[in-house]
């Protein structure tokens, strides 16, 4: 496979990440770099400089002098790539806009943004849980009136830890879950030297994410029916979201109430047996273990366990019993590899594969 790609919103944090995980990518070649009108024109170095977040890795070669082409000219980009990947930071209805534009404009899309996740025809994914939901697409190419141009968006970085190790368990019943989630300062594209306020200090509020928290997840374990993907009707989840003086890692600590309450031996079994819809396809972001269980009970820590897999993994820890609801863990991932660019591309992976991206001529 040999993909033209190009990333829309480059220069921001999550565009960066895009930029690194792509550098060496056995299928995907980066030929386009797009930004707001301010960067345009600029070489992609030219655009970064004083704002590269990554201080362990420079800038790509191959893309350093890239010229940055301006977002809104959709049909410049759409000359030179076979599907973009979507980082903007724009105001919600604008990138919805933007992203269909480029959909329309016969450019599949896979978006890291929020604008288009509850969109009922466009597949939110986390491909090891619900890569069924591409099958949505076709609905939605219809709806566009495209015959390759579609969206795809991932889910909110917060629920891509408790959302995975819930998944395996839905057979028993998982009614209620409480999760508290802790969440890293790159979730809202800082650091450290760009947020001092954060140094020794937690926020207990994050605008919007609780809300994301409690109804995301019943968009993934939907179900599509007629043109539409229907959320589930359960579990109820009660979602508290804080932001804390760390760079890389959400780790949260939930609670579970079941219907039909497994034993933890019977959990433990269902974690570690999980293959997911990935499993076999060789996909070069897939983790070879999707969700990790560590006996040890100071574990997941965020600093040694963020970027098991490439980050791609999920961790999970202290599973015991609620004294109020069935079972309580800890789980963690990696905000903005699982939980933001890293996720984007294994999902254009797995799209790829089942064949839903072709490859235009050049």
């Amino acid at each position: 496979m040999n993909y033209r790609v190009g990333i829309i919103g480059a220069t921001g944090m999550v565009g960066q990440r895009f930029a690194l995980l792509l550098e060496n990518h056995p299928w995907f070649h980066v030929t386009c770099v797009a930004a707001s009108a301010r960067s345009a024109g600029k070489t992609y170095a030219q655009a970064v400089e004083g704002r590269w977040a990554f201080r362990d890795r420079p800038v790509p070669k191959a893309m350093a002098d890239l010229i940055v082409m301006d977002a809104a000219n959709v049909e410049a980009v759409a000359e030179k790539v076979d599907f973009v990947f979507c980082a903007v930071d724009m105001k919600k209805d604008e990138i919805r806009a933007l992203e269909e534009r480029y959909a329309r404009a016969e450019v599949p899309v896979i978006s890291n943004n929020s604008a288009n996740r509850l969109t009922p025809d466009v597949p939110m994914l986390i491909p090891e849980i619900n890569g069924d939901h591409a099958g949505i697409i076709q609905a939605q190419r219809k709806r566009l009136g495209t015959r390759v141009g579609f969206i795809a968006v991932k889910p909110n970085c917060s629920i891509q830890s408790y959302v995975p190790a819930l998944w395996p368990l839905m057979g028993y019943g998982v009614e209620k879950v409480i999760a508290c989630t802790y969440q890293a300062i790159s979730g809202a594209g800082k650091t450290f030297e760009t947020w001092p306020e954060m140094t020794d200090n937690v926020i207990p509020y994050i605008s919007g994410e609780d809300e994301k928290s409690e109804q995301e997840p019943l968009k993934i374990y939907g179900h599509i029916e007629g043109d539409a993907i229907v959320n589930a009707a359960g579990p109820r989840i009660s979602a508290q979201c804080l932001r804390v003086p760390v760079s890389d890692g959400h780790m949260a600590a939930v609670s579970v109430k079941f219907s039909q309450a497994p034993s933890i031996d019977d959990i433990l079994i269902k974690w570690d047996r999980f293959k997911g819809a990935t499993h076999g396809l060789d996909l070069p972001s897939a983790p070879k273990k999707f969700l990790h269980y560590f006996e040890d009970p100071a574990r997941p820590q965020t600093r040694l366990d963020r970027d098991l897999e490439g980050g791609m993994a999920i961790s999970i820890g202290r599973l015991r019993k609620d004294p109020v609801l069935s079972y309580k863990f800890v789980c963690l991932s990696h905000n903005t590899l699982r939980g933001a660019a890293g996720g984007g591309v294994l999902s254009a992976e797995y799209l790829c594969k089942m064949g839903y991206i072709p490859q235009k001529e050049a």
